[in-house]
């Protein structure tokens, strides 16, 4: 099979409450197999409501879609057997322990019992030894974990992470990113929504941005930083200019930092000729500079050109 497999199809799905809130407009989306998705979008965007209706927690207004070759309308059980759900909010038995519960969800799904594979779903989770403690003893990340070892207990080929790491500390996060990265390579999907920009940029494979309901951008994240991403090159100057000099008004540089620095903006490789042009044209104006640096674009400014509308 193929990363380019589709394990999920959406088409042309919408979701309008009884209130008239529109929240998925006509929305088309295909997650390709042994992927990480990341779905990114402001509060309110539509990315929970677009995750419940994939899982069947939410009916759709219209449209079809299909789970790992089962349509979730007509094949409701089929289709969910194929789905781990890691929501926002963690809610689990405090009174159980870490074995019992994980086990518990396997039976949820008609799975018969596996100690086995609740061991090796534990291990791989690094909760093998608090497997006996109870929920409510362990700290946050680790009940974070018994969530996911939940949601992976039926063993399911598509994992949805609902904001993940929300709330969580920085190292805890990079923790959870080793772990999502390890569990895709033992072949499941993995869909996460984020309000870390930093997060798609260091785990996806692709990126979808959807803003008030509709999808309105996907693309390889290596790609998309590559058309939206802006690099520059950045002079920090000896003396601050008061304004550009007549000379270098049109090479398309940009003065900031009250003057104190000039920044010049390319998108492709800057040749070197350039470079050296730029170079030549500062010393005929008499600017000096005491530092050169390079900048890029990070995926969050992409994010907020995008939903913004500005290019």
């Amino acid at each position: 099979m193929t990363t380019e497999e589709a394990i999920i199809s959406v088409v042309d799905l919408s979701k309008t409450y009884a209130s008239g809130l529109e929240a998925l407009k006509n929305v088309n989306l295909t997650i390709r197999r042994g992927e990480i998705f990341a779905l990114l979008g402001p509060n309110g965007a539509g990315k929970t409501t677009l995750i419940a209706v994939i899982c069947g927690l939410v009916n759709p207004t219209k449209g079809t879609i299909v789970a790992d070759g089962h349509d979730i309308v007509k094949e409701p059980r089929a289709a969910r057997s194929k789905i781990g759900l890691v929501p926002q909010e963690l809610s689990t038995d405090m009174f159980e322990t870490a074995f019992a519960t994980v086990s518990f969800s396997r039976g949820l799904f008609g799975k018969p019992k596996d100690p086995a594979k609740i061991e090796k779903i534990l291990r791989e989770l690094s909760l093998w030894d608090k497997r006996d403690t109870k929920i409510m003893a362990l700290s946050g990340g680790m009940k974070r974990r018994v969530v996911i070892a939940k949601a992976l207990s039926h063993e399911p080929t598509i994992l949805f992470l609902d904001e993940p790491t929300a709330g969580v500390d920085v190292e805890l996060r990079r923790d959870m990113w080793r772990m999502v990265r390890d569990l895709r390579a033992t072949g499941v999907t993995i869909i996460l929504t984020t309000h870390y920009i930093e997060e798609a940029e260091q785990m996806a494979d692709r990126i979808g941005v959807i803003h008030k309901g509709e999808i309105i951008l996907v693309e390889e994240k290596a790609a998309l930083m590559e058309k939206l991403g802006k690099k520059q090159l950045v002079f920090s100057l000896k003396d601050p200019l008061q304004g550009l000099p007549a000379g270098l008004s049109t090479l398309g540089l940009e003065l900031s930092r009250e003057g104190r620095e000039l920044s010049y903006t390319f998108r492709d490789e800057l040749e070197q000729s350039k470079v050296a042009e730029l170079l030549g044209s500062l010393s005929q104006n008499g600017v000096q500079f005491k530092d050169l640096q390079t900048r890029e674009s990070s995926l969050e400014e992409i994010f907020v050109s995008l939903v913004t509308g500005k290019s």
